[in-house]
């Protein structure tokens, strides 16, 4: 089981950048496999980190073997060729280490709005973007001439390390999205908002229905983990963590208008069952035996709570798992 971290770049990162880098040095010392972050932009208070691919180089060269992926990049937001040398350039930086999470965006329309594109064409330029970027990655050449983009036989490089280009994964939620995904063959970044099984539930209906082979690579699931050396601790973690993100929801649905009352709450149970490792080590490798026997092979896991626990706590839990867990992880 491929066991990655997830959540460190969200809100709560504001301080020492070196301080920062150190986590991902350790989690390289650790054993992690590797460390996803988001491109989250227009937030000058709370998010020092918008551009993941910067990032991603600062960090792969303090490290020797965990590998960065990007969960997502927003496509729309980019001219694909350029984003095409940068993730060249970072996958040859990085000896082959960069995962590449690709997203359409679900930014407000303030951001569309802010880059002067409208967010209606979302969906086409993810597409045509997505076909020049692969052929950015694998062509000596690459040509476009369509709604958005034109221009002929333009050498991008350098060439990818890993062939034939760095591992491309998809974030999707709609039917239109994932139906790309299945088309593509592009394993999917699985989230808890909506709840994963709804996003399997979909690409495998769309497998059948167009009689496409499932993709690949595997799938990366995420969970939150609330890990202590005794099952009373990690219980009091849970119940610390669960009601702030619950509020976290809320504040997410009226920053798009949406009322508070029509947000669903995740109650202890739901929590427990679909979106969190907890217990004492001997619990928490139960679970993960039950993940491995559901077919999970890949995890993102998110100490920090996305930002809503603190950096202590978070290094606490990464430190905890890694010493009791990681070993046995890769006999799951």
């Amino acid at each position: 089981m491929r066991i990655d971290l997830s959540g460190f770049q969200r809100a709560g990162t504001r301080g020492d950048h070196r301080e920062f880098l150190r986590v991902f040095e350790r989690a390289d010392a650790l054993g992690y496999d590797g460390a996803w972050f988001n491109e989250l932009h227009f937030d000058r208070r709370e998010l020092p980190y918008p551009a993941p691919l910067l990032l991603a180089a600062a960090i792969f060269a303090r490290t020797e073997r965990l590998r960065v992926g990007t969960s997502v990049l927003i496509l729309p937001f980019h001219h694909p060729l350029l984003l095409a040398e940068q993730v060249l350039q970072t996958d040859f930086q990085s000896g082959g280490r960069l995962d590449v999470g690709l997203g359409r965006g679900t930014a407000s329309d303030d951001h569309f709005a802010a880059l002067e594109i409208d967010p209606d064409s979302s969906r086409e330029r993810f597409a045509a973007a997505y076909d020049i970027l692969v052929d950015a990655c694998t062509r000596p050449a690459v040509s476009a001439d369509g709604a958005f983009w034109r221009f002929r036989d333009v050498p991008v490089g350098p060439p990818p390390v890993q062939r034939p280009h760095p591992p491309f994964y998809l974030a999707a939620y709609t039917r239109e999205s994932i139906a790309f995904g299945v088309e593509r063959g592009l394993p999917l970044l699985l989230s808890l908002e909506p709840p994963e099984e709804r996003q399997l539930d979909l690409y495998r209906s769309l497998v059948a229905e167009r009689g496409r082979p499932a993709a690949a690579g595997a799938f990366s699931y995420t969970r939150h983990v609330c890990i202590a050396p005794t099952a009373a601790a990690a219980a009091a973690l849970v119940d610390d963590l669960l009601p702030r993100l619950n509020e976290r929801r809320v504040a997410f649905a009226r920053r798009r208008g949406k009322p508070a009352a029509g947000v669903e709450r995740r109650t202890r149970a739901e929590f427990l069952r679909d979106q969190c490792i907890a217990g004492d080590p001997a619990a928490c490798l139960d679970q993960l035996r039950a993940l491995a026997a559901r077919g999970v092979t890949a995890l993102r896991l998110v100490f920090n709570g996305n930002g809503e626990v603190g950096p202590a706590q978070a290094r606490a839990g990464m430190e905890l798992f890694a010493r009791e867990l990681l070993p046995l992880c890769r006999a799951l």
